[in-house]
């Protein structure tokens, strides 16, 4: 696998966890500074990352993988889904998103919700690769937890009794969605 590929986002929490799990899988990939948030404007997860790994390999002059991943409430008709950063606001204050969605499904007990990540390869010159990978739970409130970012100090995945911000790193990332979809992308380049 080639060592200089770039890893398309600027997200810290987002870069801590794709190194653990590359790591795991034996790939070194690299950070990337671009400078600029890459305009989400896609409607969808899948179109999203590629924006992101367009604007990397372009700026780079390397293979970018980009992700794309949010949360899908059932209760909610699939949101925050592809604005589920957005939500959060340019200073990521989840701890109000938490205060928001807890008001919003007062009356559903468990709230089934699915964290989505879509996986993007690209290259200059070459035709976008996909990944995905889905993470079923429910939501649960007070946000309990500290480890991981974003969405996880809420989220119970199915079979589980703890949210991902209480499981260890290893943990997580032998169930996360971000987890599957790599898991398939190292599949597909070991074919």
């Amino acid at each position: 696998m080639n060592p200089k590929w770039v890893l398309a986002t600027q997200n810290k929490g987002k870069i801590l966890e794709f190194q653990r799990l590359f790591q795991e899988h034996g790939v070194d990939i690299v950070s990337f500074e671009l400078g600029q948030e890459v305009a989400e404007t896609g409607q969808t997860f899948q179109e999203n990352a590629l924006l992101k790994a367009q604007a990397f390999a372009h700026a780079s002059g390397h293979i970018a993988l980009a992700d794309d991943s949010g949360l899908e409430v059932e209760a909610l008709g699939g949101q925050p889904g592809v604005f589920s950063a957005r939500w959060a606001g340019p200073d990521q204050n989840y701890v109000e998103v938490f205060k928001i969605l807890e008001e919003r499904l007062a009356d559903v007990n468990k709230p089934r919700a699915t964290f989505v990540c879509a996986l993007c390869l690209y290259a200059d010159g070459h035709a976008p690769q996909y990944f995905e990978g889905r993470l079923e739970g429910h939501l649960q409130f007070p946000p309990t937890g500290i480890q991981g970012f974003g969405y996880d100090p809420i989220f119970v995945p199915n079979g589980y009794d703890v949210t991902l911000a209480q499981m260890s790193p290893e943990d997580k990332n032998q169930i996360s969605h971000r987890s599957q979809a790599l898991c398939q992308l190292i599949d597909h380049l070991s074919r």
